[in-house]
């Protein structure tokens, strides 16, 4: 009798390995703000901290270097809510008459 036949359904009775499937982590983006000569520091501070969860500190700190530098992050996620983070503040900007603009980069 040859190895596999140990068994009446041909198997060898050893024990069946599942496949594992390993799932990639979602991509990772980048949400940018850029600086405009418009848009007044303190509604900036607000973006900060209503749409990304920034404390004042922080948001102030990312406020500066958006100002100074022309560009800076307000925050990393996946495509879906970078996207959805971009839409809300480009809406709420318009709302309030400034011109802010915000991009997403992958990571």
């Amino acid at each position: 009798m040859s190895a596999n036949k140990d068994k009446p359904d041909g198997t060898d009775g050893g024990l069946a390995l599942a496949e594992r499937t390993q799932t990639k982590k979602p991509a990772l983006y980048r949400v940018i703000m850029l600086n405009d000569d418009y848009t007044p520091m303190e509604f900036v501070v607000l973006i900060l901290q209503r749409f990304f969860g920034h404390n004042t500190q922080t948001a102030q700190k990312i406020m500066l270097h958006v100002h100074q530098k022309g560009v800076g992050v307000c925050g990393v996620y996946t495509y879906e809510v970078a996207e959805t983070k971009i839409n809300q503040v480009m809406t709420f900007a318009r709302q309030n008459e400034h011109p802010l603009q915000l991009q997403m980069e992958k990571e």
